[in-house]
């Protein structure tokens, strides 16, 4: 039975959260169901990280700014510029909590809440980092920071760049930085160059997605660019006065190779963005493969919670692809539970062949996972020395000293005794390193240990933050 159209049902309360690849999808589906819903995005424009938009007044063209996502880079920020006007758009605002019913947020000093019928979080990824001994030292980089200085200020990181890590977003990176004309002195990936055959048979998946990769890799070597595959990083060499001086690995041989250079870009694959998923109340469950705990989800998006849809990067890392049809599958889903009729239509008709997309995503995501693989042994092994949190300067002895005298078998009760994932970026980049290294020194699965609890506020605000009523 459709509803009269003062119902509200006929007219909910709908919020995205993120206008990146799945973000700017799902409004689009809200508004051809005739809707207007609320668009919350940190960035002051839209295109999340990886299609991230150039500031006004830059001139980049988008082959060089994109490279090989050039075109759907430049076909999003198009669709999103015809949404503008037809959703309530909110630029510069950071959700910072969610409570039953509610999405905090808070724009120019200015806090407000969010009711909603519907929450959709679409809020990406982050880099996943690995400590390497001397990261400390100003010049280390993450490869998302990289990628933002050179869209959003047309900058290198440093005058002669060394990228580490693995991950297909590392040989991204390299090539953007190539093609922009930065000296990228060589390109250090820890994964090792022969595949194993579940790897390369989920990557058969997208072979075309695969063979791009493999063009990158080409492209670097073309360009003169060392790229050496199954090193183990020693250390980045560096001091508080000079920063970044080098880079240390050993080959896939056992060999010792340094590199000069005075920027390093890391980075091993990414991170899924869960705190608000976290704060919401949703289940997570930990996934093996890439050895990450990450939301409970169903086929459609949604997740534990009534009314908490998530999708896109932030639930599971599919690639800007995935995001897109995650994105518009969780709105069509959200509508659909909502009894909008319009909506419900085009759930029907679309769901099945979004999930079918998914599905084929899903494998390719399961094999680079496989193909790159997360190197917990590194977080092992490190020395006592090195710094884990960069924020709050705990090291790895710091947490195995948790471990052996006061007993923190669980990562919450390490992060109580240590401060470990209490700075800046809220464990953000330590979290997950933190949990192998005591999981290493109390000789479990890391599974065991559990996982970082997400806390109000997601990021630091001002004090005198007051909450209105939006």
């Amino acid at each position: 039975m459709s509803q009269p159209t003062d119902s509200p049902l006929a007219r909910p309360r709908i919020v995205v959260v993120g206008t990146g690849p799945a973000g700017v999808r799902a409004a689009q589906a809200l508004v051809q169901a005739g809707l207007r819903p609320t668009v919350v995005d940190e960035g002051r424009r839209d295109g999340g990280q990886i299609y991230r938009r150039q500031p006004e007044g830059f001139t980049r063209p988008y082959a060089k700014l994109y490279g090989t996502e050039a075109t759907k880079a430049q076909a999003l920020h198009h669709d999103f510029d015809m949404l503008r006007d037809q959703v309530d758009y909110r630029p510069d605002t950071l959700a910072w909590n969610v409570t039953a019913g509610a999405l905090h947020v808070v724009s120019a000093g200015e806090p407000s809440t969010l009711p909603f019928d519907a929450l959709l979080v679409c809020a990406g990824a982050t880099d996943r980092l690995m400590p390497v001994p001397g990261w400390q030292h100003a010049g280390a980089y993450s490869l998302g920071a990289a990628q933002i200085a050179l869209k959003s200020q047309a900058c290198a990181i440093g005058s002669s760049v060394v990228f580490l890590g693995s991950g297909p977003l590392l040989y991204l990176v390299a090539s953007q930085y190539v093609q922009a004309g930065a000296r990228v002195v060589a390109v250090l990936d820890t994964a090792p160059a022969a595949k194993s055959w579940r790897a390369l048979g989920g990557l058969l998946a997208r072979p075309r997605l695969a063979l791009r990769g493999l063009g990158l890799m080409r492209g670097l070597r073309a360009a003169g660019v060392p790229v050496l595959q199954g090193v183990a990083p020693v250390a980045i060499e560096g001091d508080a006065a000079q920063g970044v001086q080098a880079v240390k690995v050993r080959d896939a041989q056992g060999h010792g190779q340094r590199f000069v250079c005075d920027a390093v870009g890391l980075g091993w694959h990414l991170r899924a963005e869960t705190q608000l998923a976290d704060l919401a109340r949703c289940d997570f469950a930990f996934e093996p493969v890439s050895r990450q705990w990450l939301p409970r989800i169903d086929a459609d998006g949604r997740s534990s919670v009534a009314g908490v849809y998530l999708a896109g990067d932030g639930a599971r890392i599919l690639g800007a692809d995935g995001a897109e049809a995650s994105g518009r599958l969780a709105a069509l889903a959200a509508l659909a539970d909502l009894g909008h009729a319009p909506g419900q239509a085009r759930y029907a008709a679309e769901s099945t062949p979004l999930r079918r997309t998914l599905g084929q995503m899903e494998r390719f995501r399961q094999g680079l996972a496989r193909a790159f693989p997360w190197p917990h042994a590194q977080a092992a092994a490190l020395p006592d020395s090195a710094v884990v949190c960069r924020c709050e300067a705990v090291t790895a002895g710091e947490l195995r000293r948790c471990v052996s005298e006061l007993g923190s078998q669980e990562v919450n009760r390490a992060k109580a005794f240590s401060r470990v994932g209490m700075g800046r970026c809220q464990g953000r980049f330590c979290g997950h390193a933190s949990a192998e290294i005591v999981a290493q020194a109390c000789r479990i699965p890391v599974e065991q240990v559990g996982r970082l609890r997400s806390q109000a506020p997601v990021k630091p605000l001002m004090m005198d933050t007051r909450e209105v009523q939006a």
